[in-house]
Formats: structure tokens, sequence, C-alpha cells
């Protein structure tokens, strides 16, 4: 939805942000705090860091409404690009926290390694982001194919549609899913708002 008019949702939830509406934030959390924090959790593998990450962005959004441009995306994008924004700040100062505790004050990591590892959890958190965006059939046939091992035929079977249409939920949901990985080596933030920051 990118450079496209945001929905009438998200242009509301700005203005009501922007006056300071408690009950919007409340709102606003309960939409997408899962979200936020499935994908810190997944760039960070840490539990209490995608907590903090967590926090970190719903209290960014309160403070400054008026960052999220409704001309760029939605606002579940916005808030996706914010998450992994500060996830990236986080898994940085984590590494570099580590290596200077292994290594002794001063040293840095390795940064081709670390970036390999942005790359690699933005890939990981994308993949997400992409399953969790799409359409509930391609979700679904692809549950049953690679979470639940069915085979084409058995997926048509269980969805009640022909074997064709099995395969071509299955190819379009790998086709959306491949993109994780090429954008992440690009250098790209979730799909749908802006560049990386």
């Amino acid at each position: 939805m990118a450079k496209d008019t945001a929905p009438r949702w998200d242009r509301r939830m700005r203005q009501r942000l922007a006056r300071g509406e408690a009950a919007a934030l409340g709102e606003l959390y309960d939409r997408f705090a899962a979200l936020v924090h499935s994908q810190a959790h997944r760039m960070l593998d840490d539990q209490d860091a995608a907590d903090l990450v967590t926090r970190e962005v719903f209290a960014q959004i309160w403070e400054d409404p008026e960052a999220y441009d409704p001309k760029q995306g939605s606002m579940r994008s916005w808030v996706a690009h914010l998450t992994h924004g500060r996830s990236i700040r986080r898994l940085r100062e984590a590494a570099a926290s580590s290596y200077a505790t292994e290594h002794g004050e001063g040293s840095a990591p390795d940064p081709e390694e670390l970036e390999l590892r942005v790359r690699e959890a933005t890939a990981a958190a994308r993949a997400d982001y992409i399953v969790s965006s799409m359409p509930a059939p391609l979700r679904q046939a692809l549950k049953l194919a690679y979470v639940d091992r069915r085979d084409y035929r058995q997926t048509a079977a269980e969805l009640g549609v022909t074997e064709d249409e099995a395969r071509r939920r299955l190819r379009l949901g790998l086709q959306l899913l491949s993109t994780a990985r090429t954008a992440a080596l690009d250098g790209a933030a979730p799909p749908g708002y802006g560049p990386a920051r």
C-alpha cells in the first residue's frame, strides 16, 4: 500500500494520537503489540529485549505520532518499520557489549559479521511479517504443507480446493516468502514503509 492513501482507520488513529488520546494508544497497542513483540523477538531471540523494544516502539509512537506519514504506507507497516529500526539498534548494541565483555573494553565486533547477523535477523522478521500479512488462504496452504507436512494433494483435500488451486496457493505463498531473504540482503526494512533507518 506504499505511496497510496492510507486506510481511514490509520488516518483517524494518527489524528487521535496527535490529540493525546490515551484510549487511542491502548487501541493501537491492542492491535499491533503482538506484531511488534514477535518481530522484535524474531530479530533479537531474547524475550526481555523484545519486551523492551515493544515498550520503546509504543513510547515513540506516543511521543511523536506525527512522524507517521499516511502517504508512505499503512500504520501497520510504519509500526513494523519502527520495530525493525529499534531491533537493529538493540542487536548492534548487544553484539558490541558482548564482544567488549569477551575481548576487553574498547574492542569492537567484526563489522561484516555484525551486518550478516543484522541481515539474517531482518530476513527472519520480514518472513514473519510477510506470512502474517498474506491472505488467510495462502497462509493456511503454507501451514498445511510446511508445518503439518502435507503434500499438495492432502493440502487441497483439507482446504476443499482443487489440486491446481492448492499448488497455485503454495507457489504464490513461496514466491512472497522468497522476497524476505532477497530484500534483507539488500538492506531493506519490512515491506510497505520507506527505507531502513
